[in-house]
């Protein structure tokens, strides 16, 4: 599902909302999800899931093609834990 889908899908469920409202209201909660998880924080969404960010550490890697070492930098990711109402809902089926 796409963020136009989502979005298309809430407004069809909710008919006395706009649907432009209903893009600003995904919006704010994607974008806040975002600076949550920029600023180090954490955001959990309970049944959901939780985001968190992983710090991975510089190392040494291989260039897969010629062998050659690469230094690859720290950086950080984004990490999702589905919460156990998800993952059952998942396995029911």
């Amino acid at each position: 599902m796409t963020k136009s889908e989502l979005i298309a899908r809430l407004a069809d469920q909710n008919p006395h909302l706009y649907q432009r409202d209903v893009e600003r209201i995904v919006s704010t909660i994607f974008d806040e999800i975002a600076e949550a998880l920029a600023a180090g924080h954490r955001v959990e969404l309970r049944g959901f899931g939780a985001f968190s960010v992983k710090h991975r550490e510089a190392r040494t890697g291989r260039n897969p093609r010629t062998g050659e070492t690469v230094s690859v930098a720290q950086k950080s990711v984004p990490f999702f834990k589905t919460g156990k109402q998800l993952r059952e809902r998942l396995n029911a089926g």
